[in-house]
């Protein structure tokens, strides 16, 4: 399986950084692994509802750029679907089954994805109801997907 994490935003501190690098490297035998940053656009200072949609709408054309037809798109959000670390793999090796071989997660700037980007996306996923900063979010997603690969593996990882 080929899976792509595309974010708005640079992971710019060096902790959350070699974090994500090490799942990454970790990930790199279950199949390729790909990571996509976008600019995160400035946000205008006392943004109303209109600049903070435009800013997302811009922001998700630049997404929506890095995203071909036939990907599979799991729009993380807080009301997406919550799943458990094994009900993850499990969905993961479903899509795998279903021919689903190019997975990609997008995980939006501060102000959240664009109507555009939820729509073109084939389900949204949540991690928590609480919010993360985005850094921690991508390295919590790195975590996910390595112990998914590792449970459909059969190979133990803590629980």
């Amino acid at each position: 399986m080929n899976i792509t994490i595309l974010c708005v935003g640079r992971m710019k501190e060096k902790p959350y950084r070699q974090m994500a690098d090490e799942y990454r490297k970790r990930l790199t035998r279950f199949g390729k692994i790909e990571e996509i940053e976008v600019p995160d656009l400035a946000e205008p200072d006392k943004a109303g509802g209109e600049l903070e949609t435009r800013v997302k709408e811009r922001e998700g054309e630049q997404l929506l750029a890095r995203i071909r037809p036939t990907d599979y798109v799991i729009a993380l959000t807080i009301p997406g679907k919550r799943r458990d670390s094994e009900g993850f793999s499990r969905h993961l090796a479903d899509l795998a089954v279903h021919g689903r071989s190019s997975v990609v997660f997008v995980i939006g700037g501060s102000l959240g994805l664009s109507q555009a980007v939820l729509s073109r996306a084939d389900e949204e996923m949540s991690m928590s109801d609480m919010t993360f900063p985005h850094q921690l979010a991508r390295v919590m997603l790195y975590e996910q997907v390595y112990r998914a690969m590792k449970i459909q593996a059969g190979e133990r990882y803590h629980k």
